[in-house]
């Protein structure tokens, strides 16, 4: 079992169905369906890695608003109520739009909880003990990264839809990230290029990864190796919130399990793909021995290649 420190967003969220992208103009629309349910990168990530078996502690800022009463139900039920939940003035709320071929629109509002100042005493306490601290790049987390680097825990960050690897905003998680992953969605070029180069970037980072949606996932090692997991998606595609999450997070426990970033990333793949298959992937979770079933069920298919002869 491993312990991690997730420090993120808590969320709730409701997903609500769509015919297509773009939305045509109606004074008043009657969905299919609607759900009400968890939401926030830092939640998400936190909920995979415990229902995984991990040790997990959770930093975040819940508000004493209506919303986060029921936000503090959510974590409560997930077993991530504890002393890195502070109290904020609003809570963090989110609307997500689903096409029906599964492609998402997420509208975060997040203005409330980040500019809460989160009290780095606390975090400092939830650090002790820590195989990895998991620090998601909402705004009040920036203020937590050196207590991270001067007690010498490992870093993981997820920059979600980066598009420049010179933008300003993400550069203090780029510089002490030890394992750094995005989606493919807006970057300047394909996924072996963006990898090179934020590794040749930053040479502290061990790896990084990038989702590719229905191409899977690449991810390139220090040590030039690039590995290339194709998608899996065992219950087709119904909505891919959350996906960049579960693949993220089940890499993570994979990783620190069994120290193979190969066998992680085909794992985080295929637990991804299920996940997208729900009308709610949020509200639906694996155990290790869930994924391991459906790896039987399911194999990957897996690719080397080196990523510091990419052109």
């Amino acid at each position: 079992m491993s312990r991690i420190v997730v420090a993120g967003v808590a969320s709730l969220a409701v997903h609500l169905a769509v015919d297509e992208f773009p939305i045509r103009y109606a004074p008043v629309v009657a969905p299919p369906w609607m759900r009400t349910g968890p939401g926030g990168a830092g939640a998400q990530i936190a909920s995979i890695l415990r229902t995984l078996g991990d040790d997990v502690r959770l930093c975040t800022v819940v508000g004493t608003d209506s919303a986060g009463e029921v936000v503090r139900g959510q974590l409560r039920s997930a077993g991530l109520y504890g002393p890195g939940v502070v109290d904020g003035p609003e809570s963090s709320q989110a609307v997500v739009l689903v096409a029906a071929d599964g492609q998402r629109m997420v509208y975060p509002y997040l203005s409330a909880v980040n500019a809460v100042r989160y009290p780095e005493e606390r975090f400092a306490e939830a650090l002790a003990g820590a195989d990895l601290a998991v620090l998601t790049n909402t705004d009040f987390v920036r203020a937590l990264l050196p207590a991270a680097v001067l007690r010498g825990v490992p870093i993981a960050v997820d920059l979600n839809v980066i598009a420049d690897i010179n933008e300003a905003y993400h550069q203090p998680w780029l510089d002490v990230a030890d394992i750094i992953f995005c989606s493919h969605e807006r970057l300047p070029c394909l996924a072996p290029q963006w990898i090179a180069q934020v590794l040749t970037r930053h040479p502290g980072a061990a790896m990084a990864a990038v989702g590719c949606g229905p191409r899977g996932s690449v991810l390139g090692l220090r040590d030039g190796r690039l590995v290339t997991v194709a998608a899996q998606a065992p219950l087709g595609v119904r909505n891919t919130s959350s996906a960049g999450d579960s693949l993220f997070a089940a890499f993570l426990h994979g990783w620190l399990a069994s120290g193979n970033p190969v066998e992680a990333l085909g794992d985080a793949v295929l637990y991804a793909g299920w996940r997208i298959g729900h009308r709610q992937p949020t509200s639906v979770l694996l155990d290790a021995d869930d994924l391991a079933r459906l790896r039987l069920r399911h194999p990957v298919r897996v690719s080397l290649g080196w990523w510091d002869k990419v052109e």
